[in-house]
């Protein structure tokens, strides 16, 4: 073998490790994973001991860097039980390499936690991603349990534990039908009423087949629209960008600040090629990601074939090439490619204006989105290459804000509005409140 193969061999990678499968304690209608009991019949669906030591051990030999992640989902995580997370860690401490730091995450409904769960995550320094997705009325519209119960109760409990235990968490919020309308009334929540610091909004693109997988072009009405998702982003980055930089972190920001910055945008959705973070079910078997559950992309079982092996396939390989490969001429020609770079494949299925296929799905509100954050974000990359915070974009906002305030007071109901929509200002501002649950007025 040459010094070339080994360097190829030897490349980062992520897992996302369902050790209890798509096993869940809730019955959340666009769960895109509880569908997937179905890969194996008769299954126990609970990791062995030897498939957890095996991963554990491959995944600390195969990996290059000082500093990993284990990345605990499901399913229900939780629902192997504490003694598999301290089996777990032990596994880690018996394969470490020499200075290697390693780090656990752990997505979650927070329904099952208690005081021994968090005592444990704080031992322990696990990062906790939890499922929620708004205030009460939103979260329980489509995060039920199994007897159609809602969750927003049991969920903010789990919360409020984490916190008196001090375990470091994320929120996770899904935007949907049913709560997509709500930006401000979602954001403020989880800023004032949860105290999130760090918050991911992603979006529900639910196909609408009977097989489970990405297949066909319709969508179920639970899908947040494209447009929709576009003017929710854009609502709380106005809030957002006047308030709260440097104090919420909300992780469609961050990566639009990288990219925008010049670095990669660290997101694999937003990356040029992905093929890099793979999913690990429970009885080793390996699929080329977590959005791609389902035969035809599985690559192997780690019992079989080294996860080293398994990451730089060829087959592994060609899924992610295929990201880059395949991106329509209207994605290629956009001003917003370098942050979006078509988003992520599983959302690619509709056409574009001129009818080339591979056009993501939420494009427009992408589109829109990036588009809107253009200049305050310019401003903020600026302020890095000068080594300064980007939280001074709060006094440029502030600036721009009372310039434009000033046009607004002066423009007559016929004048083409301040803000430079085009419509007359009775038609646009001169129209509107100071404030919609669509974000603050510009």
């Amino acid at each position: 073998m040459t010094d070339s193969q080994v360097s190829v061999q030897r490349i980062p990678f992520h897992l996302m490790t369902k050790p209890r499968g798509a096993i869940c304690n809730l019955d959340c209608q666009y769960c895109y994973f509880l569908s997937k009991e179905r890969l194996y019949p008769g299954s126990d669906f609970r990791m062995s001991e030897t498939v957890l030591e095996e991963y554990t051990r491959q995944y600390i030999e195969s990996q290059p860097v000082d500093e990993i992640t284990f990345a605990w989902q499901g399913g229900e995580p939780t629902l192997m039980g504490l003694d598999f997370y301290r089996q777990a860690v032990s596994y880690q401490q018996k394969h470490r390499k020499p200075g290697m730091r390693i780090l656990n995450t752990l997505q979650t409904n927070a329904v099952t936690l208690d005081d021994d769960w968090c005592a444990f995550f704080r031992e322990h320094d696990f990062l906790i991603g939890v499922s929620l997705d708004g205030p009460q009325p939103l979260h329980d519209a489509y995060r039920v349990d199994k007897g159609g119960a809602p969750t927003f109760e049991r969920v903010m409990k789990g919360i409020r534990l984490l916190q008196k235990h001090g375990v470091e968490f994320n929120i996770l919020t899904t935007i949907h039908a049913a709560n997509g309308d709500h930006p401000l009334t979602i954001y403020r929540f989880l800023r004032d009423d949860v105290k999130a610091s760090f918050i991911q909004f992603i979006p529900i693109v639910e196909r609408a087949n009977e097989t489970g997988f990405q297949e066909g072009s319709a969508v179920t009405p639970r899908s947040v629209g494209a447009e929709q998702y576009g003017r929710f982003l854009t609502a709380v980055f106005d809030e957002w960008v006047r308030r709260d930089v440097g104090r919420v972190f909300v992780q469609i920001f961050d990566v639009a600040l990288a990219a925008w910055f010049g670095d990669r945008p660290g997101l694999c959705i937003f990356e040029e090629t992905c093929g890099s973070a793979l999913a690990l079910e429970h009885n080793g078997d390996v699929y080329s990601c977590d959005h791609f559950v389902e035969p035809k992309h599985f690559v192997g079982n780690l019992i079989n074939i080294p996860l080293s092996e398994i990451v730089v396939s060829d087959q592994q390989r060609t899924f992610g090439l295929a990201k880059r490969e395949t991106l329509p001429a209207y994605c290629r020609a956009c001003p917003v490619k370098f942050v979006c770079n078509g988003g992520c494949p599983k959302d690619r299925f509709i056409s574009t204006p001129d009818g080339e296929p591979g056009l993501n799905y939420l494009c427009a509100g992408y589109r829109m989105f990036f588009t809107h954050i253009d200049e305050p974000m310019r401003f903020m990359a600026e302020q890095l290459r000068q080594r300064r915070a980007p939280a001074g974009v709060m006094f440029w906002q502030r600036a721009k804000d009372e310039a434009l305030a000033a046009r607004f007071a002066a423009a007559g109901r016929n004048d083409p509005c301040p803000c430079g929509s085009g419509l007359k200002f009775k038609k646009c501002h001169g129209r509107r409140g100071s404030e919609t649950e669509a974000g603050p007025a510009p």
